[in-house]
Protein backbone atom coordinates (compact mmCIF):
# COMPACT_ATOMS: atom_id res chain seq x y z
CA UNK A 1 0.00 0.00 0.00
CA UNK A 2 1.17 3.30 -0.94
CA UNK A 3 0.05 6.44 1.72
CA UNK A 4 -2.08 8.36 -0.28
CA UNK A 5 -1.48 11.71 1.63
CA UNK A 6 -1.02 13.48 -1.97
CA UNK A 7 -5.29 13.31 -2.87
CA UNK A 8 -5.60 14.99 1.03
CA UNK A 9 -3.23 18.00 -0.54
CA UNK A 10 -6.13 17.94 -3.63
CA UNK A 11 -8.87 18.43 -1.66
CA UNK A 12 -7.73 21.10 0.79
CA UNK A 13 -6.23 23.47 -2.33
CA UNK A 14 -7.71 22.32 -5.71
CA UNK A 15 -7.15 25.80 -6.52
CA UNK A 16 -3.16 25.25 -6.23
CA UNK A 17 -2.20 21.63 -6.06
CA UNK A 18 -3.01 18.53 -8.31
CA UNK A 19 -1.62 15.55 -8.61
CA UNK A 20 -2.68 15.30 -12.45
CA UNK A 21 -0.26 13.38 -14.41
CA UNK A 22 -0.52 15.18 -18.15
CA UNK A 23 0.18 18.99 -18.40
CA UNK A 24 -2.69 19.39 -20.65
CA UNK A 25 -4.86 18.46 -17.16
CA UNK A 26 -3.07 20.80 -14.60
CA UNK A 27 -3.17 23.91 -15.93
CA UNK A 28 -0.66 25.46 -13.35
CA UNK A 29 -1.57 24.06 -10.61
CA UNK A 30 2.12 22.53 -8.86
CA UNK A 31 2.09 18.70 -9.61
CA UNK A 32 2.45 16.91 -6.72
CA UNK A 33 4.10 13.95 -8.22
CA UNK A 34 3.29 11.20 -6.15
CA UNK A 35 5.76 8.50 -8.20
CA UNK A 36 8.67 9.73 -6.69
CA UNK A 37 7.43 7.35 -3.49
CA UNK A 38 7.53 4.36 -6.05
CA UNK A 39 9.53 1.67 -5.24
CA UNK A 40 12.25 1.84 -8.10
CA UNK A 41 13.06 5.41 -7.03
CA UNK A 42 16.05 6.49 -4.83
CA UNK A 43 15.31 9.40 -2.81
CA UNK A 44 18.59 11.11 -1.29
CA UNK A 45 18.00 11.73 2.88
CA UNK A 46 18.78 15.12 4.31
CA UNK A 47 22.45 15.83 4.39
CA UNK A 48 23.41 13.22 1.80
CA UNK A 49 26.16 14.06 -0.89
CA UNK A 50 25.12 14.33 -4.35
CA UNK A 51 27.23 12.56 -6.96
CA UNK A 52 27.87 15.85 -9.19
CA UNK A 53 30.19 18.24 -9.68
CA UNK A 54 30.41 20.85 -6.41
CA UNK A 55 29.38 17.82 -4.14
CA UNK A 56 26.25 19.83 -3.14
CA UNK A 57 24.42 18.42 -0.22
CA UNK A 58 20.58 17.57 0.33
CA UNK A 59 20.33 20.19 3.09
CA UNK A 60 17.32 20.68 5.17
CA UNK A 61 16.10 24.70 6.08
CA UNK A 62 13.65 26.37 7.75
CA UNK A 63 10.62 27.88 5.68
CA UNK A 64 11.47 31.51 6.79
CA UNK A 65 14.68 30.70 5.13
CA UNK A 66 13.59 29.41 1.61
CA UNK A 67 13.92 33.07 -0.32
CA UNK A 68 17.95 32.71 0.84
CA UNK A 69 18.20 29.27 -0.20
CA UNK A 70 20.81 28.70 -3.11
CA UNK A 71 20.80 24.70 -3.84
CA UNK A 72 24.04 24.80 -5.70
CA UNK A 73 26.31 27.25 -2.68
CA UNK A 74 25.37 23.98 -0.54
CA UNK A 75 27.99 22.05 -0.86
CA UNK A 76 30.17 19.57 1.26
CA UNK A 77 32.14 22.35 2.28
CA UNK A 78 29.52 24.86 3.14
CA UNK A 79 27.07 22.56 5.05
CA UNK A 80 29.48 21.82 8.01
CA UNK A 81 30.14 25.61 8.27
CA UNK A 82 26.08 26.34 8.55
CA UNK A 83 25.09 23.45 10.41
CA UNK A 84 27.59 24.74 13.47
CA UNK A 85 26.39 28.19 12.86
CA UNK A 86 22.45 27.64 12.74
CA UNK A 87 21.77 24.40 13.71
CA UNK A 88 20.01 21.29 11.96
CA UNK A 89 16.58 22.81 11.62
CA UNK A 90 15.27 18.80 11.98
CA UNK A 91 16.91 18.80 15.20
CA UNK A 92 13.29 19.39 16.65
CA UNK A 93 11.92 16.61 15.36
CA UNK A 94 11.66 14.08 17.38
CA UNK A 95 10.85 16.22 20.18
CA UNK A 96 6.98 15.80 18.78
CA UNK A 97 6.49 12.53 17.09
CA UNK A 98 2.97 12.04 15.33
CA UNK A 99 1.51 9.24 14.46
CA UNK A 100 0.63 8.03 11.03
CA UNK A 101 -2.88 7.06 12.11
CA UNK A 102 -4.64 10.03 10.54
CA UNK A 103 -3.25 9.19 7.10
CA UNK A 104 -3.52 5.87 7.55
CA UNK A 105 -7.66 6.65 8.22
CA UNK A 106 -7.74 9.29 5.11
CA UNK A 107 -6.32 5.86 2.96
CA UNK A 108 -8.58 3.58 4.34
CA UNK A 109 -11.74 6.33 3.95
CA UNK A 110 -10.52 6.68 0.22
CA UNK A 111 -10.50 3.21 -0.71
CA UNK A 112 -14.49 3.05 0.96
CA UNK A 113 -15.30 5.64 -1.31
CA UNK A 114 -14.20 3.59 -4.62
CA UNK A 115 -10.66 5.88 -4.81
CA UNK A 116 -8.03 3.74 -6.44
CA UNK A 117 -4.22 3.71 -6.29
CA UNK A 118 -2.47 6.23 -8.35
CA UNK A 119 -0.95 5.31 -11.85
CA UNK A 120 2.51 3.78 -11.25
CA UNK A 121 4.65 4.53 -13.38
CA UNK A 122 5.25 2.95 -16.74
CA UNK A 123 7.69 -0.09 -16.49
CA UNK A 124 5.07 -1.46 -13.78
CA UNK A 125 3.06 -4.06 -14.57
CA UNK A 126 -0.72 -2.15 -15.18
CA UNK A 127 -2.76 -3.03 -11.77
CA UNK A 128 -5.88 -3.95 -10.98
CA UNK A 129 -8.10 -1.16 -10.83
CA UNK A 130 -5.23 1.39 -12.00
CA UNK A 131 -6.59 4.26 -13.77
CA UNK A 132 -5.59 5.07 -17.59
CA UNK A 133 -1.91 5.49 -18.02
CA UNK A 134 -2.87 7.16 -21.47
CA UNK A 135 -2.77 10.90 -21.97
CA UNK A 136 -6.42 12.15 -21.90
CA UNK A 137 -5.81 14.21 -25.61
CA UNK A 138 -4.73 11.00 -27.15
CA UNK A 139 -7.12 8.38 -25.27
CA UNK A 140 -9.43 6.78 -27.91
CA UNK A 141 -13.01 7.24 -27.28
CA UNK A 142 -15.87 5.39 -28.26
CA UNK A 143 -16.29 7.96 -31.66
CA UNK A 144 -12.58 6.78 -32.43
CA UNK A 145 -13.57 3.33 -32.35
CA UNK A 146 -16.23 3.61 -34.87
CA UNK A 147 -14.98 5.82 -37.37
CA UNK A 148 -12.04 3.27 -37.45
CA UNK A 149 -14.15 0.25 -38.16
CA UNK A 150 -16.29 2.30 -40.38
Amino acid sequence: MRLVSWRELERRRADLITAAWWKEERGRRVFIDFNQNAPHKTIFGAWSVRARPGAQVSTPFAWDGLDAIVPDALTIATVPSRVARDGDPWAVMSEAPQSLEPLLELHERDAAAGLVDAPWPPQYPKMPGEPSRVQPSRARRPTDEIRQSG
